[in-house]
C-alpha cells in the first residue's frame, strides 16, 4: 500500500476559525434535518418495525416493482421494494393482522415465503431499551475520554466530534428514507467506537508524544486516514454484496457506516485539528 502523502496538504494556511467552520456547518445542517423531522413525526428519525410493531410479508412474484404495487393499491399497506437479484419483494404493514393482504397476494398468484410481526407494546418497549443503550454507549464513551485526557479542550475535541459522527448519518437517514432498526442502532454504535478510535488516535499523537505539532499530526493522519478508508472501503463491499445476494439489513448498516466514517474524516481531521491547535498554541497560527 502506498504512502499516504498528508504533509502536502495546506493546514497552515488555514486559521482554526476557518478549519472549524466547514464541520460545524455541515452539523448544523444535519441538526435541523434531525430537529425538523422530530418536530414533524415526533422521532427524530422515521422509526421501523422493531419500534412501532407491525408485519413484514416476503413473497415471490413473476411480475415488476409497478405491477405488484398495483395489486395492493386497495389494501393498508407502509411500503414494498424488491429483495435480491430474483422476484422477491418484502412488504411492510403496520397492520398485525394480515389475512387480507395475504389473500390478495394469493388470489394474484404470489407465493408468500415468509411472515413476520412484533406487537406495537413490545416495539415500544425495544425502541426505549434500543434508545437508552445508545445514551449510555455514548455518556460512557464521554467519560471514558474526560478521563483520560483530563483536561477539558481535548475531551470536548473528542465528544464534539463524536456527537457529529452521530447525527449527519441520522440526517441522511431521514434524507434517504432509512428507518430507525435495531441494526441500524448497531451501526451508530460501531460509529461511536470509530470516531473515539481515530480522535484518540489524534489526541494520543499530538498532546502526548514529543516532537512538533504538525510531525505528530501528520504521522497520526497517515495512521488515521488509511484505517478509516479501509473500513469505508470495507463498507461498501458489504452493502453491494448484501444487495446482490438479497439481505435486507447488511445494505443499510454498511450504508450508514460509510456516512459515519465519512463524517469521521471530517470531523477528526477539521474539528479536532483546529481546537487541539488552538489548545496547544493558545489560538495562534503555526
Amino acid at each position: 500500500m502506498g504512502r499516504l502523502d498528508v504533509e502536502q496538504l495546506p493546514y497552515r494556511e488555514y486559521s482554526n476559525r476557518q478549519l472549524l467552520a466547514v464541520p460545524l456547518a455541515v452539523l448544523a445542517l444535519a441538526l435541523l434535518i434531525v430537529l425538523g423531522a422530530w418536530v414533524v413525526t415526533g422521532t427524530p428519525v422515521d422509526l421501523g418495525l422493531a419500534f412501532t410493531g407491525g408485519t413484514e410479508i416476503r413473497f415471490s412474484a413473476d411480475a415488476d416493482t409497478a405491477e405488484v404495487q398495483e395489486t395492493f393499491a386497495d389494501v393498508d399497506i407502509d411500503s414494498i421494494r424488491s429483495v435480491g437479484t430474483g422476484n422477491s419483494y418484502l412488504l411492510t404493514t403496520q397492520q398485525e393482522d394480515t389475512g387480507e393482504i395475504e389473500n390478495v397476494a394469493t388470489e394474484a398468484g404470489y407465493e408468500i415465503e415468509s411472515v413476520s410481526g412484533r406487537s406495537a407494546a413490545f416495539g415500544s418497549d425495544s425502541q426505549r431499551e434500543a434508545l437508552l443503550g445508545l445514551a449510555i454507549a455514548f455518556l460512557g464513551m464521554s467519560l471514558l475520554v474526560a478521563a483520560f485526557f483530563r483536561s477539558v479542550v481535548p475531551s470536548i475535541a473528542v465528544i464534539a466530534s463524536a456527537f457529529s459522527d452521530l447525527v449527519i448519518p441520522l440526517a441522511l437517514m431521514n434524507v434517504l428514507g432509512i428507518d430507525l432498526t435495531l441494526g441500524t442502532i448497531a451501526a451508530l454504535l460501531m460509529i461511536i467506537g470509530y470516531s473515539v478510535d481515530s480522535d484518540i488516535l489524534l489526541n494520543n499523537h499530538i498532546l502526548k508524544r514529543h516532537g512538533k505539532f504538525y510531525e505528530s499530526y501528520f504521522a497520526a493522519m497517515r495512521t488515521g486516514v488509511s484505517m478509516t478508508l479501509t473500513s469505508i472501503a470495507a463498507m461498501v463491499t458489504m452493502a453491494v454484496v448484501a444487495t446482490v445476494f438479497g439481505i435486507p439489513l447488511l445494505p443499510r448498516i454498511g450504508l450508514i457506516l460509510v456516512f459515519g466514517l465519512t463524517a469521521d474524516l471530517m470531523n477528526t481531521y477539521m474539528m479536532n485539528v483546529s481546537l487541539l491547535r488552538w489548545y496547544k498554541y493558545e489560538g495562534v497560527k503555526r
